[in-house]
């Protein structure tokens, strides 16, 4: 089903199968509905109950529903898009955000918060999931670590399937994944409860790093640096909000397996507002798709911009672009092993140091207060300064909380220093985090744009997949052990971003590609 006349379709030619899919996921998830509200009645408690009728017939209108969507989201010929391509589309530095733009923006936020909703809920369903299935702490912390890894995998899966098929196409198809997860929320048993939790961390990996990349693709140049860098901050904050918001007003109520339903309608909502997502233009052209090409250029002030017919001097060779890869994929790391490793292990670090619980919390407060500007900040210095020396500079302020951890015993024991080492390191980390893929996706042309993009995201979620593998085994590092084993490595990561990496502020796409 083309698009003639100026109408669109956000899915292209096999639009119908796709909407039959959506609605096949839907009433699947709502048959799951009635044995949900039968354990309401009986405290919340589904564990060991068999499936009804019409929980068995959702799940088989969900298995059918989600290839049914799946095939009906991709085009009928895959695109022949790759760096070789003489032509993309760009705005010019000129042209203004618009009321289209603001409304991407709008969107593809929300997308980013429904993102990061899910995997942050975990924190806050773990221990209703040990009461009910009375289970030891150690076999509940596969949960985190299978959706870990269903996140990293889903980076680089969706990042692939971006730059083949499309930036639309791959959000669609994880939100699709996305809806049908919501019922992990009505598994009686606790192994299911793994497997659709790996199948929601597939679906919430993608996101990030193909939204990122979408925007640099549609933003003017001199509008892309702070953009990139504001939305993917609002987005993290806001995710981390809604999900501590809805376990403060749903859980009490009506328990922890409520947490996970809200995927469905907040996946549905994105799939309404789809129509406000845009392709790449240069995947609409190749596929002959006229009139949707001509639409987005009007809407977003999109032009050709032919490929330079010679490469600007710093203009990066293949090796080059290699040497930057490695970099972006060590910082990422560094700061997955810092996030997950040391922050995750802090609260018992501080209370072994002779603090209590509360005021173990206190501290990490304060400091977190310390840290709440950083998004604007970030986003500030990489649109007004640097791209390339924000973030190091990010990792930079890293390093130099890792050093302050290291200070001698007497010295960390008074409450300011410590609060002022573990402030750098929160600031550090979310600064990182906050420029990091803004940066891989600028430094990448189109048609690996999407893959680099999620490698380095999944490489952000490593440290987390090892550090919940090590703590079945009693693996739970100290401030200054972590701190020891991760300076060298975030050095030599900010050394290796200053040497190989490439100015991007306000600069265009279509030369910061060239070869």
């Amino acid at each position: 089903m083309g698009s003639t006349g100026g109408s669109t379709s956000i899915v292209g030619e096999r639009a119908p199968y796709f909407w039959a899919g959506c609605a096949a996921i839907s009433a699947g998830v709502l048959l799951h509905l009635p044995m949900l509200a039968m354990a309401h009645r009986m405290g919340n408690h589904l564990n060991g109950m068999p499936m009804d009728a019409s929980m068995g017939l959702g799940m088989v209108l969900i298995v059918i529903g989600v290839p049914l969507a799946c095939f009906g989201a991709l085009p009928k010929v895959r695109g022949g898009h790759g760096d070789h391509a003489g032509t993309n589309y760009e705005a010019p530095d000129t042209t203004p955000l618009g009321r289209w733009h603001a409304a991407t923006l709008l969107v593809l936020t929300l997308g980013l918060i429904i993102d990061v909703m899910k995997p942050a809920t975990l924190g806050f369903v773990l221990p209703g999931m040990a009461a009910e299935y009375g289970i030891a702490r150690s076999q509940v912390a596969l949960l985190p670590l299978v959706a870990l890894t269903g996140t990293t995998v889903g980076s680089f899966l969706w990042g692939w399937l971006a730059d083949i098929y499309g930036r639309r196409v791959s959000i669609l198809l994880s939100t699709i994944l996305f809806v049908s997860t919501a019922i992990c929320g009505a598994m009686p048993a606790f192994a299911w409860n793994l497997v659709m939790c790996f199948l929601m961390g597939i679906s919430a990996g993608g996101m990030l790093p193909v939204i990122y990349t979408l925007l640099a693709e549609v933003m003017p140049p001199r509008h892309r640096s702070w953009v990139l860098v504001l939305v993917g901050g609002m987005g993290l904050v806001g995710g981390y909000l809604a999900a501590s918001g809805a376990a403060y007003v749903l859980e009490p109520v009506y328990g922890w397996r409520a947490l996970w339903l809200q995927g469905f309608p907040s996946g549905l909502l994105l799939l309404a507002l789809a129509r406000f997502i845009p392709e790449t233009p240069r995947f609409l052209a190749e596929r002959g798709r006229e009139a949707e090409l001509a639409q987005m250029q009007k809407r977003f002030g999109l032009a050709p911009k032919p490929r330079p017919i010679e490469a600007p001097a710093d203009t990066p060779t293949s090796t080059e672009h290699h040497r930057l890869t490695a970099a972006l994929v060590m910082t990422a790391l560094c700061w997955s092993f810092v996030n997950f490793g040391l922050l995750l292990w802090l609260p018992s670090d501080l209370q072994a140091r002779g603090y209590s619980a509360e005021v173990a919390s206190g501290i990490l407060a304060k400091s977190s207060l310390l840290a709440f500007p950083t998004v604007l900040l970030a986003a500030l210095f990489y649109a007004r300064r640097s791209s390339k020396w924000t973030l190091v500079g990010t990792v930079g302020l890293t390093f130099a909380g890792l050093i302050g951890a290291m200070l001698p015993p007497s010295l960390l024991s008074w409450e300011p220093v410590l609060i002022a080492v573990i402030a750098m390191l929160i600031v550090g980390t979310n600064g990182t985090i906050a420029v990091l893929l803004p940066f891989t996706a600028e430094n990448y042309p189109l048609g690996t744009r999407g893959r680099a993009t999620g490698l380095v995201a999944g490489s952000s979620k490593f440290g987390g997949v090892a550090v919940q593998v090590a703590a079945p085994a009693g693996f739970a590092p100290t401030l200054v052990g972590a701190a020891l084993a991760l300076l060298v490595p975030t050095a030599v990561s900010a050394g290796m971003i200053a040497w190989f990496g490439r100015e991007t502020r306000g600069r265009s796409l279509r030369e910061l590609e060239a070869e």
